[in-house]
């Protein structure tokens, strides 16, 4: 039986390992959709939203019935004198007792229905509206939250592919440069090159390896990046499945200038945020001066009351209330201003956020199509730099020409890939940021 138990322990415990040990397939549009959804802050925003619904309950509570229920039991003795009424002995015939100055002690039982409803409170319901207009706000500024959470993941997915990328290069040109190596070494036991030929590539390959080195530990952190972006253990190992190809980080985003900006000045959600908040705010601002107007409430008791449960009777009353404010030391005009003062804030900002708005979707525009033609450039040097490295390798085995040429030819080529990734990381940036200056960051795939 030992034995058993510890198989299965074994086999638990193995297990365990190998579900630790499997890497997350993730592809470019999980990795937003991830992070839209279960970020951390995108869950901070939902809990926000979900107080600011309640406290639109809270507001239509004083529209609607309350209903109480109460009972107690009183055992009680009082100095009659603390009336403030002495009661003279009068000499009556037969004489009767005088008031006692302590009385009691004595019970009172009493059990009570209380039922209130509010008939007419116009500042309640405007305060109603107010609270959903709040509530829309909290809504808006979540989708502002699930933005820049889906920007973020964007960002860290494009940066740790780049890596990727970055990773292969240098491994082709630790290829290239081990195969130098072994082309000089040749060339030099057949006589037609020189011992610097061989210490020309050597160099060459230990550069190229240590920039595999610099290539991996940015990878390694640009993934930690990404873990952190979707929320994810720093630990939990990723296995992406997209690279920098010519449609990642695509969105459905007008190319054109004018339905770009009418498509994000109707779907940014920080637009829509400052809206809410204005509305509110005009909301607020009607609800305190509502409160001038009259309010009419109904209210009702019901109950028995004695001083024994069974001497007990029937106890009501029904009452139908009117309030009509006059003054409040001015507070009420106080607390106008400072909502008119809050509008007016709100449309400042809504007239700057709307000038930036445009300002995002011209630029995020522009390095679009700047960085699609870098891309075209970068392929060109390329495909030129492939070209000199195969040329100046013929050479060097006809024995025209030294090794130099191959490693000036080599490190063309590592620039020319590097040029290559990064207008490919900067044509994948600029649709994100289009994305997201027009308010759709959500939806990249």
């Amino acid at each position: 039986m030992r034995r058993r138990i510890l198989l299965l322990l074994a086999l638990a415990v193995s297990t365990q390992s190998l579900t630790a040990q499997t890497p997350l397939q993730l592809s470019f549009a999980d990795a937003v959709r991830l992070a839209s959804g279960q970020a951390p802050p995108v869950a901070l925003a939902t809990l926000r939203s979900d107080e600011a619904d309640a406290r639109v309950r809270q507001a239509r509570a004083a529209l609607l019935p309350s209903l109480s229920l109460s009972a107690f039991w009183l055992n009680r003795t009082f100095n009659s004198k603390s009336l403030g009424i002495e009661f003279p002995n009068i000499p009556t015939n037969p004489p009767t007792p005088a008031v006692p100055v302590l009385v009691g002690p004595f019970d009172n039982y009493d059990a009570r229905v209380t039922a209130g409803q509010t008939l007419l409170d116009w500042s309640s319901v405007v305060r109603v509206r107010a609270a959903n207009a709040q509530a829309n706000g909290s809504r808006a500024e979540r989708g502002v939250t699930v933005e820049t959470a889906a920007l973020s993941a964007a960002l860290g997915y494009l940066r740790a592919v780049r890596g990727q990328a970055a990773v292969l290069a240098r491994q082709a040109d630790s290829t290239i440069a081990a195969e130098l190596v072994a082309l000089a070494q040749a060339q030099k036991a057949a006589g037609v090159s020189a011992a610097i030929d061989v210490t020309r590539a050597r160099t060459q390959l230990v550069t190229s390896e240590g920039l595999l080195l610099v290539a991996r530990n940015q990878l390694d952190r640009a993934r930690i990046e990404l873990t952190r972006a979707l929320g994810l253990e720093a630990a939990t190992r990723l296995t992406l499945t997209d690279t920098l190809a010519a449609v990642l980080g695509a969105a459905d985003v007008p190319v054109q200038r004018d339905s770009a900006v009418a498509a994000a000045l109707a779907q940014r959600p920080d637009l829509k945020a400052e809206l809410a908040h204005a509305g509110a705010a005009r909301q607020t601002g009607a609800a305190i001066r509502a409160e001038r107007l009259p309010r009419l409430a109904l209210g009702a008791d019901y109950g028995v009351n004695g001083p024994t449960m069974p001497r007990s009777i029937a106890t009501r009353d029904i009452t139908l209330q009117v309030s009509v404010p006059i003054l409040d030391g001015f507070r009420r005009e106080a607390r106008l201003a400072e909502q008119d003062a809050v509008v007016r804030e709100s449309e400042v900002r809504e007239r700057d956020l709307r000038q930036q708005i445009v300002a995002d979707v011209e630029g995020a525009l522009l390095d679009l199509h700047s960085a699609n033609a870098q891309q075209v450039v970068a392929a060109e040097q390329l495909r030129l730099a492939a070209d000199e490295l195969s040329q100046s390798r013929q050479r060097f085995k006809a024995g025209v020409a030294g090794n130099i040429e191959v490693i000036n030819a080599q490190s063309s080529l590592i620039r020319a890939r590097d040029a290559d990734i990064d207008a490919r990381f900067a044509a994948a940036s600029a649709r994100v940021s289009l994305a997201r200056a027009a308010g759709v960051a959500r939806t990249l795939h």
